[in-house]
C-alpha cells in the first residue's frame, strides 16, 4: 500500500483540504487520493492476509461528474473540502 504520509499534513495549509474518513477529520495537501491511501487512513494498522477486501466508498468527491461512488484498488479520485470516505475491511468466506 501506498504511505498515506505523501499527502496527509499534521496541520492545515493554504493547500491543503479537509477530508473525512471513516468519520474522522484529515487534511489532505494533494488533489488526489488513491484507494491505498484512504485505506491506511481509515485504519491505524490495517487487516492484513489473502482473505481481506477492503471496501471503500466517498461522497462529495472533487469531479463533478463523479461526485460519489465506490473505489477499487488503482482508483484515484480528485478531493475537495468535505470529501467524505467510508472503508471497511471483510474477509473472504
Amino acid at each position: 500500500m501506498s504511505n498515506a504520509d505523501d499527502g496527509l499534513q499534521k496541520g492545515a495549509s493554504d493547500k491543503s483540504v479537509a477530508i473525512i474518513v471513516n468519520g474522522r477529520p484529515k487534511q489532505w495537501s494533494s488533489k488526489e487520493i488513491t484507494f491505498d491511501q484512504v485505506i491506511a487512513l481509515g485504519f491505524d494498522t490495517p487487516p492484513q492476509g489473502n482473505d481481506t477486501i477492503f471496501s471503500v466508498t466517498f461522497r462529495k468527491g472533487g469531479n463533478e461528474h463523479r461526485p460519489e461512488g465506490v473505489m477499487v484498488q488503482g482508483d484515484s479520485i480528485k478531493v475537495k473540502d468535505g470529501t467524505v470516505f467510508n472503508v471497511s475491511a471483510t474477509n473472504r468466506s
